[in-house]
């Protein structure tokens, strides 16, 4: 379905293009001088100055639908209302005389929990980029739909920061109430996905459904998993995996149908993307209509060099998730067996897997727990430890606690096993030790996975409460107890009180709103 109008709900503008499909889209961006064909068939953009998201710029307006549900914190901030329609109006008066892109769309592969979001765009290349991410209503899907979530997405816009009330030019601002998310002054796709999720984060705790951060996939046995990490701890690499289906590789919900993928697409960094360590995904870059955002081209021979950074470190590839070969095709699988929570842990003290408890699956989910290598300042070696709550705090509009009470509960429901991996480092911090082998840590993710670590002995961490298994199919049982792992073990004691201290610091924020038995599930500092 694809037509021309010059009126998009409220919205008068000189020319709408509605629902163009994928070789329009691409045809258009390449007209326009929006990008430039690649070998293979994909398309190349430059995002400019923004080449992520521009996470200080966003708030949310603070009104009757958000004040008393939307937890106000350093990242959720608040908007005012009339600054808001200020800003509205403004987009308004704007789009008078431009032609938009129009997408009907829905997030969310289930039926009974996909929400309708709308997206209007400046570029053609930015309707493209969301028709792929998102899932576009097939004809008469949106008949019935009355007051769909907007979101638009104006690049050359830009706001005031006297005027409107922003920090510079750049804004997201967000309106549950008016169903509506007003992007200015970025060229970066990835704003238009992550509200969209924003919203699935803020509508389904309400309908009993818990959205999450997370990929999924599932086994030859038709055993679902779901794979909670922040970057760099391995979500996407450990979830990839040719003996088991992949559902998706970052959004997902889990309700009363199992889990469910929110997106028709997937979004993978690209930089120094190898065909050999990463084969489906290099695939993917050179199939048609494939967008390749910062990615540095000849541009003679339209040959991609990934390894380049100069236009960004984070370059990204978008490409319909059935461009991968092993993908679901319904988006959608059964009530979990397993949750793997992955950390990156750089100070050595975790170990590769351990089994936890639902109130310790709570209390780590809340955490959120990785580390970062303080690397960029010189003379530093000591690791960072980072704490993204619920494993994705950015896109998460309500108190954090909503959200692991849902997991809880999901957990309780369907006794689903939650496994601890620490990705990062054994033998020492970084700088001593050595990264955890990722024999390793694929042996013990299938002998997870397979029901193979059910029957094997446990040993209970006294320190941060979990259970470790003391033997694991293809895996030295000194490996599974990182203490043996330390040449030094009184080092090993002094950086796991050091960690386990920072837990309870970080933890403090939850003490008035967490579940007793949550809060008996931290670290027991000596």
């Amino acid at each position: 379905m694809s037509e021309a109008s010059n009126q998009v709900g409220p919205l008068k503008v000189r020319k709408a293009h509605w629902n163009l499909d994928v070789p329009l889209l691409f045809e258009e961006a390449v007209r326009r001088g929006e990008g430039r064909v690649a070998v293979g068939g994909s398309l190349v953009v430059a995002t400019g100055k923004h080449t992520g998201r521009a996470a200080n710029d966003k708030f949310i307006v603070k009104n009757g639908a958000s004040e008393s549900r939307v937890w106000w914190a350093k990242v959720n901030k608040p908007f005012p209302q009339d600054k808001f329609d200020q800003v509205y109006k403004k987009m308004q008066q704007y789009l008078a005389d431009k032609e938009v892109f129009v997408l009907d769309a829905f997030v969310g592969t289930h039926p009974e929990h996909r929400i309708p979001v709308r997206v209007i765009t400046q570029y053609a290349w930015h309707n493209l980029f969301i028709r792929t991410m998102l899932l576009p209503a097939r004809p008469g899907e949106y008949a019935e739909v009355k007051e769909p979530f907007t979101i638009i997405d104006l690049p050359e816009f830009q706001c005031s920061k006297d005027e409107d009330g922003t920090n510079g030019p750049t804004a997201i601002l967000v309106d549950f109430e008016k169903k509506l998310t007003l992007i200015a002054h970025t060229a970066y796709a990835g704003e238009m996905k992550k509200s969209a999720f924003s919203l699935m984060n803020f509508v389904l705790p309400q309908q009993g459904t818990m959205p999450m951060h997370a990929s999924a996939n599932i086994g030859p046995q038709g055993d679902t998993a779901v794979f909670f990490g922040l970057s760099g701890t391995g979500k996407t690499t450990l979830s990839a995996d040719s003996r088991r289906t992949l559902i998706g590789d970052d959004e997902h919900g889990w309700g009363k149908g199992g889990v469910f993928n929110f997106e028709g697409g997937c979004y993978a960094k690209v930089i120094r993307l190898s065909p050999q360590a990463e084969p489906e995904i290099y695939a993917t870059t050179r199939m048609f209509a494939t967008v390749l955002e910062n990615v540095v081209m000849n541009p003679q021979t339209r040959v991609l060099d990934f390894d380049d950074a100069s236009l960004a470190e984070n370059s990204r590839a978008c490409y319909p998730i059935s461009y991968i070969p092993n993908a679901s095709k319904t988006g959608m699988g059964g009530q979990p067996r397993n949750v793997v929570m992955l950390t990156y842990d750089a100070f050595g003290v975790l170990p590769p897997i351990a089994r936890l408890s639902p109130a310790q699956a709570s209390y780590w989910f809340l955490s959120g727990y990785t580390a970062k290598v303080a690397g960029t300042e010189i003379g530093v070696k000591e690791p960072q430890a980072t704490f993204s709550t619920c494993f994705g705090a950015p896109f998460m509009p309500l108190h954090p606690t909503v959200y692991s009470e849902l997991l809880s509960r999901n957990i309780s429901e369907n006794q689903t096993r939650v496994w601890l991996m620490n990705t990062g480092f054994t033998g020492g911090p970084y700088g001593v030790g050595k990264r955890m082998s990722i024999q390793h840590t694929r042996a013990l993710l299938s002998a997870a996975l397979d029901g193979k670590l059910d029957g094997v002995k446990y040993r209970h961490d006294a320190l941060f409460g979990f259970e470790v298994p003391t033997d694991a199919p293809g895996v030295p049982a000194q490996v599974l107890n990182p203490r043996e792992t330390w040449a030094d073990k009184a080092a090993y004691d002094e950086k796991a009180q050091k960690l386990a201290r920072l837990f309870n610091e970080n933890f403090k924020q939850f003490v008035d709103q967490a579940a007793p038995e949550v809060l008996a599930a931290a670290p027991k500092v000596g």
